[in-house]
Parts: structure tokens; C-alpha cells; sequence
């Protein structure tokens, strides 16, 4: 265990260089931007050391994964954030751990997320996924909604007991106009969410950035990244 401790201890600090120096560069302050570690494939025992190396919010993108190790690790000052494709049916579980749900893309996953809400008297934080390879109207590859669909979801968050419309997230595309141009898509969700926040003020979370491009995220103005294979390694396959 101490080996893996000095690991992620090494990893962490390193990704913490690369947020500090990208805010340096963007003229931000480091406080501007919050890392958020991707813990899926990897065991409880991992999100526990990341708690203590100082690491407050994780985020997963199974349910199946993540319901057994949210509650393995209820005793934790974390904060969980959601981020995979979410099916109705795996609402119940999700709230009862997520405090965001980072990947709301469309009415009925919003009518069942209140829903939920409101049974387990719980607040949960929600982010519209946008699709940036979508049409206007179309859903994107891996979820998410298009730019043209973003005021109408939001509303209903902001209308539905139980949540908090918290702001957007995207995926870098691999298709489309922004396929290979990571900065470019994420100064567009950065666009979206000055509109956003015009009629929402509160929905202030930018969510962009992986390993791989974190410092183009930090660029271009995003709150929150998202980093895992930087921290935790080289994820295994799952079969």
C-alpha cells in the first residue's frame, strides 16, 4: 500500500503542476479551477488515499462501480460527481451517492432525477452535457445534448424539485468541426455558458478537460477538470 500511496502521491503532485502552471499561463488563479479524479475501474482503496493526499471530489461513470464504493467510502469528505451516460433505471442508485450528475442530456432523465430527489430529500447538483458534435438538435456520439437544446433542459432543472442547475459539461468531440481542436471546443461550451448564465447566474461550473488536454481547458476558462490516467495510471481493460 505505501507504494501505491507514493504513486498516486507522485501523480497527483504532477497534475497539480500541469493546473498550475496552465493558470499561470491563462493569467488565472489557481483557485479558480477544481480537480476532479476520475476513480472508475480502480478499487475504494484508491479513492481513500486520494482523500487523504487531500483529493475532495471523485467522480464515476458506472453505476454498478460506483455504488459499492461510494458507500465503502461514505465516511470520506468527498464530493461525487457522475459523469457517464445515465439510463433511468439506475437513478435511484446514483442519487443516493452522486452530488452532481454531470451528464443530463435530455427531459425524461431530468423528470426522474427530481423524482428521486424528492423521495430521498436530497439536492442534487446537475450539468447539461453539451454535444458539440451534434446538429442542433441531435444528440452526440457519447450523450449529450446540442447547443440549441441547452436553454429548454435547463429550465426544467431549474423548474424540478430536488436539483440545482449547476452549469455545463463537454467531452472533447472526435467528430465533427471541433474533432482535434480541444481549446476551440472548449472556448464554444465557454460561450454557452455566458449564455447560460444570463438566465441562470448560479450556473456557474464549467466542466472540460481530461489527462490529455487539461491545459486547454484551463485556457480557455473552464472551473472544473477532469483527470484520471494522470493520477491513477494507465486504466485496464475491461472485458
Amino acid at each position: 500500500m505505501k507504494d501505491r500511496n507514493d504513486e498516486l502521491a507522485a501523480n497527483l503532485a504532477q497534475v497539480e503542476e500541469r493546473i498550475a502552471a496552465a493558470c499561470a499561463a491563462a493569467g488565472r488563479a489557481r483557485e479558480e479551477v477544481t480537480l476532479i479524479v476520475v476513480t472508475k475501474t480502480y478499487p475504494a482503496s484508491d479513492v481513500r488515499i486520494l482523500s487523504e493526499l487531500g483529493v475532495r471530489h471523485v467522480a464515476e461513470n458506472r453505476d454498478q462501480d460506483a455504488a459499492p464504493k461510494a458507500a465503502e467510502c461514505s465516511d470520506l469528505p468527498l464530493a461525487w460527481h457522475f459523469v457517464g451516460q445515465l439510463q433511468t433505471n439506475k437513478v435511484r442508485s446514483v442519487v443516493g451517492y452522486a452530488d452532481l450528475v454531470q451528464s443530463v442530456d435530455r427531459s425524461r432523465l431530468v423528470t426522474a432525477l427530481s423524482k428521486e430527489a424528492v423521495r430521498q430529500e436530497r439536492e442534487v447538483g446537475c450539468l447539461i452535457q453539451v454535444a458539440l458534435d451534434a446538429g442542433e438538435s441531435a444528440r452526440g456520439e457519447r450523450g449529450g445534448v446540442a447547443p440549441g437544446g441547452i436553454e429548454e433542459l435547463a429550465e426544467l432543472v431549474e423548474k424540478a424539485p430536488g436539483l440545482r442547475m449547476a452549469g455545463l459539461m463537454t467531452v472533447a468531440p472526435l467528430t465533427g468541426e471541433y474533432a482535434g481542436r480541444q481549446q476551440a471546443a472548449f472556448e464554444r461550451l465557454m460561450d454557452l455558458s455566458t449564455d447560460l448564465r444570463r438566465a441562470h447566474p448560479a450556473a456557474n461550473m464549467v466542466s472540460a478537460g481530461m489527462s490529455a488536454d487539461l491545459e486547454e481547458a484551463v485556457a480557455a476558462g473552464a472551473t472544473h477538470v477532469r483527470v484520471g490516467t494522470a493520477v491513477l495510471g494507465v486504466r485496464p481493460r475491461l472485458g
